[in-house]
């Protein structure tokens, strides 16, 4: 099993910024790819950000590039949602995933997060 913990969710401002932390732990294994996915209410869960195991390769969501950016740390089994430039649009709970590739799907991911809380204020 595996488990992720996510925590840095919180209320700001438009304009202000968050930093999400993952933290993976369990029977890892060899992790190839870690996503972020986020879900408003009413909505379904949409793909945020991926970055593959060595931090190579990266793809987000046309709604937050130039505003997010997904980082990783091996060593610490972490990895990293910066967000800058908050939009109200970007409240929603947001998810950490484990993959097996790099891909904007829900159906690549395995293991999920409980989720933290992103709230944008106008």
């Amino acid at each position: 099993q595996v488990q992720l913990v996510e925590s840095g969710g919180g209320s700001v401002q438009a304009g202000g910024s968050l930093r999400l932390s993952c933290a993976a732990s369990g029977r890892t294994g060899r992790i190839y790819a870690m996503g972020w996915f986020r879900q408003a209410p009413g909505k379904e869960r949409e793909f945020v950000a991926a970055i593959n195991w060595n931090g190579a390769n990266t793809l987000y969501a046309d709604a937050v590039k130039g505003r997010f950016t997904m980082s990783g740390d091996n060593a610490k089994n972490t990895v990293y949602l910066q967000m800058n430039n908050l939009k109200p649009a970007d409240t929603a709970v947001y998810y950490c995933s484990r993959g097996t590739t790099v891909r904007p799907i829900t159906s690549a991911y395995d293991y999920w997060g409980q989720g933290t809380q992103v709230t944008v204020s106008p």
